[in-house]
């Protein structure tokens, strides 16, 4: 195994998809005429929370609210560094209400919490990557947001521009593999963006455009183990080449939302000692 590929134990931060539906469309993945389990999709989330514990994480959890049915996606809340928290404003109405639920959640557990100003979907687009934030933009968060997020965090910021409506997201076309390195989908950044991530990252785990639309990308890595979608194998085993370790957990009903593993994760990041 490479030395790069040591497992940190993580804080991550979680919603019951108690209220889970796809009762409105705001990505090319929603379709409100079909019917979501919910039963089925409280079965894969709590899979999900097993998996990150029996791997050594903590995992807190925020209450659901009725009337939010993406609350579950608690990647977009807010991102946080070194304990530090830079909460959200979507850019859809009918998702601007979960802020509050999420900032009184961080409030109580003795943080302050940023309110940006500008279009900002937290881990959604915003994404820690060792000595800088890498930062989409194109369908949700704005470049204006990304300055914000500099000035707040005092990090560099990589603006990234997304292209492709399936990868709305940032956290939908790449996650960070460790502090070094990561995986991303090239075909979903505009040229420029492509070029960036190409210097930045020439070792990159590249996926291909079916691993992409498998969810593989939305997947989240301590460092060695990678919760990564089953659909996603040509990926993982790219992934098992390197020396990580590809946990598949399934969570195949909240794609109805365009939705995975990382975007019902949210990172609590501490200061490190």
């Amino acid at each position: 195994m490479p030395d790069s590929c040591v497992p940190r134990p993580r804080r991550f931060l979680v919603c019951e998809p108690r209220h889970f539906a796809v009762q409105y469309a705001i990505n090319p993945w929603m379709r409100p005429d079909e019917p979501v389990d919910v039963i089925r999709a409280l079965d894969q989330w709590q899979a999900l929370v097993e998996t990150y514990r029996t791997h050594g994480h903590t995992v807190d959890t925020v209450n659901p609210v009725p009337g939010l049915p993406d609350m579950v996606f608690a990647a977009n809340a807010a991102v946080v560094v070194d304990g530090r928290v830079f909460g959200s404003l979507f850019h859809a109405p009918e998702r601007r209400p979960e802020s509050v639920p999420y900032e009184a959640w961080f409030k109580a557990e003795g943080y302050e919490v940023y309110h940006p100003e500008s279009v900002c979907e937290g881990e959604g687009d915003l994404v820690p990557a060792g000595r800088w934030i890498l930062a989409g933009t194109g369908f949700r968060t704005t470049r204006e947001a990304h300055s914000e997020a500099q000035e707040y965090f005092g990090a560099p910021v990589i603006a990234l521009t997304l292209v492709d409506p399936y990868f709305y997201h940032l956290d939908t076309a790449l996650f960070v593999l460790d502090d070094e390195n990561i995986a991303y989908y090239p075909e979903a950044f505009s040229p420029g963006s492509r070029e960036v991530l190409a210097r930045l990252y020439p070792d990159a785990v590249l996926a291909t455009r079916e691993d992409a639309m498998a969810f593989g990308l939305n997947s989240v890595s301590d460092g060695r183990h990678v919760f990564i979608s089953p659909g996603a194998t040509g990926l993982a085993g790219q992934l098992a080449d390197r020396g990580y370790v590809p946990v598949p957990v399934d969570l195949s009903e909240f794609h109805k939302a365009g939705g995975g593993i990382k975007c019902c994760t949210q990172e609590i990041r501490e200061i490190r000692s």
